[in-house]
């Protein structure tokens, strides 16, 4: 099965915390963005042999796919192959929501729109430099529903500086209240270049501690799936029935393609990812050339360090006969410290995720010394 992930970059403005691969824009050019995306995909398929197989899963990421004209999304959507039951994914923000936007969407094939609300509270919102407020983003919602979009996911953004003052038990509560079928559920991060991190630099904010981080991730958990939600990834929760197929298919090691700046893609053991620039990518594809950036063949060390991350990344964990060769001492210590459970298959807990990064080295060292 194939997947496909394409990068729309622009956005009307920089939010606070982004270091994504954005363009910033007055004026998004809908139109030149599908023409040279579109270039790219008929470029690499020529060469990449994958040909007319359908996609399973179809996401438009970025950036913000919404501020692309409805015509252009369904131009774009039109080139795809995709299966009968293709999972297709548009970000969203609410301001881009509208009546007659949502109506386009579903025609061209949108069946699941990803919704960046972040917040309720337009304090939050403000500092984020969110272009949206809260009245926005519920009426976004009721309008996705009101257009017979079969699944709608919202993302919340937990952990920000004390000086924000989250109320994140009532931004719990609001999204509960909206009853979507799937909420993303983020830690913000300090990443450098962003005003964030210039904030802190200069002392005008701080980081959460990681004390405050861990109160904050294991609440969203606690409220979410008291609320009926599964939380089957780390920063993911769906109804039954409404996990993201296409995100699914990257923690399970699917094959997928990327198109656009930015865009990473996976084929069996290599992985490649396009140039991060707009300008740079238009430019190139304009040429004839390849946009790629750089390209790395994993090896054995590295698929088997991802295999044990990912999985862990998941409820569905790993199978008992994938994790004969992890160290057995940080297993049994990571077990008897609640971060792992073990049954039919090796799963972590709430606790496990938030020692992750650390948690997956240590269980691998045996394996790859060995």
């Amino acid at each position: 099965m194939l997947h496909l992930y394409v990068h729309v970059p622009f956005c009307g403005r920089r939010c606070s915390y982004c270091d994504f691969a954005i363009a910033v824009r007055r004026v998004t050019p809908s139109e030149r963005f599908v023409e040279v995306a579109l270039a790219e995909y008929e470029m690499r398929r020529a060469v990449e042999g994958w040909g007319d197989t359908p996609f399973e899963t179809v996401y438009l990421g970025g950036g913000t796919p919404s501020r692309l004209a409805p015509e252009a999304i369904t131009r774009l959507l039109a080139a795809f192959p995709r299966s009968a039951d293709a999972e297709v994914t548009l970000e969203a923000n609410p301001d881009d929501v509208t009546p007659a936007v949502t109506a386009a969407w579903r025609a061209a094939g949108v069946n699941r729109v990803s919704l960046g609300v972040q917040s309720f509270d337009d304090r939050v919102l403000t500092w984020m430099h969110r272009t949206h407020d809260a009245t926005a983003a519920r009426r976004a919602f009721a309008e996705l529903r009101d257009a017979g979009i079969p699944s709608v996911s919202v993302d919340l953004i937990f952990a920000l500086p004390e000086q924000v003052e989250q109320d994140l038990p009532a931004d719990l509560a609001a999204i509960v209240g909206l009853e979507p079928d799937h909420v993303s559920a983020y830690g913000l991060t300090l990443e450098r270049r962003t005003p964030y991190a210039r904030w802190v630099a200069r002392g005008a904010a701080a980081p959460p501690t990681d004390e405050r981080y861990a109160a904050d991730f294991l609440d969203v958990h606690a409220a979410l799936t008291d609320a009926g939600f599964e939380h089957y990834e780390i920063s993911n929760f769906g109804r039954p029935g409404a996990r993201s197929r296409h995100n699914s298919a990257y923690w399970s090691g699917a094959d997928y393609v990327g198109l656009g700046p930015s865009a990473h893609g996976l084929q069996g053991i290599e992985r490649r990812w396009n140039l991060r620039d707009w300008a740079a990518y238009e430019r190139a594809v304009a040429a004839g050339h390849d946009p790629v950036a750089e390209r790395e063949v994993l090896t054995p060390a590295q698929q088997a360090l991802e295999r044990v991350y990912l999985g862990l990344r998941t409820t569905d964990g790993l199978a008992l006969d994938e994790v004969v060769d992890l160290a057995p001492g940080p297993l049994l210590a990571a077990a008897s410290a609640g971060w792992l459970t073990s049954s039919d298959r090796v799963r972590p807990t709430p606790a496990g995720w938030l020692v992750l990064d650390a948690l997956v080295p240590a269980l691998t060292t045996f394996s790859e010394s060995g």
